[in-house]
């Protein structure tokens, strides 16, 4: 499998932007279109290959929401691997949002897995250690380990100081740039990279001094709150390593009354490359 970091740059370049639609399909939230399908998971699967089909060419990745697919059993997972099948096939990388975290040999299970299952990429917690990370980068999967992730209520964990004056999110990032350290593509960078929260920017320039070859996932810009500074605090100094990502403002955009609703994910999907573009080449 070629290497991750290799693949996403190769990506970011042919787009033009590092940005990435996030796949979340809630049945109550879909168009019509899709909600007159026979079944949810039918449903959802109409909605995700339309979607990709929507964005294919604009952004570098999709991000799909495992939850909202295991939600509805083997029937989800299987719309879910079959949506997976045509992002690949329309050349777009994919990122498995499951946030797997488990000791070794578990996480060697849900490597193989998420090979088998046909992604580039998997989501990863690694508050049990790097040996419940390793498996998957062994399997040739690319990782984004949660370092400081963008809801509220990770304060409480994330930013407590240890004896040594660093974070528990600091303490994290220098374990997962060790690790990175062994998995350095032609790009410079790492096939393990973090989860940084754009709303926590303000440990962003201490998380990039950590973590300088790292790729950073970067969810909460926009409708969360995260602005245009807070992308650039997360850059690398020649302006890249970062994959921001929206999910809900692009695949739920508000179409006008003429508009087919891909046309609206398409004219959404263009908005926020050139929005993160003008951010990220200004940088």
């Amino acid at each position: 499998m070629p290497h991750f970091a290799d693949m996403l740059c190769d990506a970011i370049r042919a787009v033009g932007s590092p940005v990435c639609v996030g796949l979340d399909p809630v049945l109550e939230s879909l168009p019509a279109q899709c909600k007159d399908a026979a079944d949810a998971p039918t449903a959802i699967e109409r909605f995700s290959i339309g979607v990709v089909d929507a964005v294919a060419g604009v952004v570098a990745a999709v991000k799909f929401q495992s939850a909202c697919f295991e939600r509805y059993g083997s029937l989800g997972v299987a719309a879910m691997e079959r949506s997976i099948a045509h992002a690949r096939s329309r050349g777009v990388i994919v990122v498995l949002d499951a946030k797997r975290g488990d000791i070794g040999i578990s996480a060697s299970h849900y490597a193989a897995g998420a090979v088998a299952m046909g992604v580039h990429c998997v989501t990863v917690n690694g508050y049990l250690g790097m040996s419940g990370v390793e498996p998957f980068l062994a399997a040739g999967l690319g990782v984004f380990v949660l370092v400081r992730t963008s809801n509220p209520d990770s304060d409480a964990v994330q930013s407590p100081r240890l004896g040594d004056g660093r974070s528990v999110a600091e303490l994290v990032a220098d374990q997962v740039a060790s690790l990175g350290d062994k998995h350095i593509g032609v790009s410079g960078l790492s096939a393990a990279g973090a989860v940084v929260g754009a709303t926590k920017s303000a440990d962003g320039l201490a998380l990039r001094a950590r973590m300088p070859r790292q790729i950073f996932l970067v969810p909460g810009y926009g409708a969360q709150g995260g602005t245009a500074d807070d992308i650039r605090a997360l850059l690398t100094p020649g302006g890249g390593g970062v994959l921001v990502t929206a999910s809900r403002s692009v695949i739920y955009a508000k179409p006008d009354a003429a508009e087919a609703w891909q046309a609206t994910v398409h004219h959404a999907a263009k908005s926020f490359a050139a929005e993160i573009a003008g951010v990220t080449h200004a940088a």
